[in-house]
């Protein structure tokens, strides 16, 4: 696994220029969520692909395995969040708000 390379201080310096580090927490959350789901379906596809053997007595399923490990290379989909903040690559806004005047 590579080593993170998110230092907390450049972080904490680039976000007071975006807003506040809660917004790019919750950024960050999203996106994590986001790469999580691209992953998980990814898998759901490759191991579609794989005939299932069919009495589970008989053996290891090497492909399945095979694939397995492959994306158990993966960085976490945190850290792929946090990479891309910091090479400025995730872009957010906040939603404007609308200005209600309810008093008459």
């Amino acid at each position: 696994m590579s080593k993170y390379v998110v230092n907390p201080v450049e972080v904490r310096m680039q976000e007071s220029e975006k807003g506040t580090v809660y917004q790019s927490i919750v950024a960050m959350g999203f996106r994590a969520r986001q790469i999580n789901d691209d992953i998980k379906s990814e898998l759901s596809q490759r191991l579609a692909d794989i005939t299932p053997m069919s009495d589970e007595n008989e053996g290891i399923n090497f492909d399945q395995m095979a694939v397995s490990r492959e994306f158990d290379k993966i960085p976490k989909p945190t850290f792929l969040a946090m990479q891309e903040i910091k090479e400025n690559k995730l872009k957010w806004s906040l939603p404007q708000e609308e200005n209600n005047d309810y008093s008459q």
